[in-house]
């Protein structure tokens, strides 16, 4: 497993290569990581938060993908992600395989840095917010961009239903 230090390493070389602009690196207590100790620790709201969930395949050849959701939303694995998959069942990833997959600390997956190949669903309605908050990699600090800058992530698609509203 990679420190928290080369994790955030690869993250900021991704935001530089991909040319994210306009990013704020937040820097934060580790025990505030997820995302409801965040908010409230840090004053954020949970609609402006986004949670990246690795979610796999649970019959034939290993298949995972990642799917970002505003934090007040659920990710709708059993239909929407299922059916992108083209699996017959997805569930959550485990923590262990969340942290095999990405090399990322739970409480921290952000879609930058992912491996090559993974793909990357993020819901449609990121796209209404003005910022979001996404993951660093590590349990050390956040990301707060423009949702319009995950465009320039490779192999990242918005897609329309791909969460369940909870508000």
């Amino acid at each position: 497993m990679s420190t928290p230090e080369e994790i955030e390493g690869r993250v900021r070389a991704a935001l530089d290569e991909l040319g994210i602009a306009g990013w704020e690196w937040i820097t934060i207590d580790p025990q505030y990581a997820d995302t409801a100790d965040f908010c409230e620790r840090y004053g954020y709201d949970l609609p402006h938060s986004a949670n990246t969930i690795i979610v796999a395949g649970k019959r034939g050849p290993a298949a995972y993908c990642a799917g970002i959701v505003r934090a007040c939303d659920r990710l709708d694995v059993n239909k929407r992600v299922r059916g992108l998959m083209g699996v017959s069942r997805a569930s959550f990833a485990s923590a262990e395989v969340t942290r095999e997959v990405t090399g990322m600390m739970i409480g921290g997956v952000t879609a930058l840095a992912l491996p090559e190949g993974l793909p990357v669903y993020a819901d449609v309605r990121l796209l209404e917010m003005d910022y979001i908050i996404l993951g660093a990699g590590s349990r050390s600090g956040k990301l707060k961009m423009a949702p319009q800058e995950m465009e320039k992530l490779p192999g990242l698609e918005f897609v329309e239903g791909l969460s369940i509203s909870t508000e």
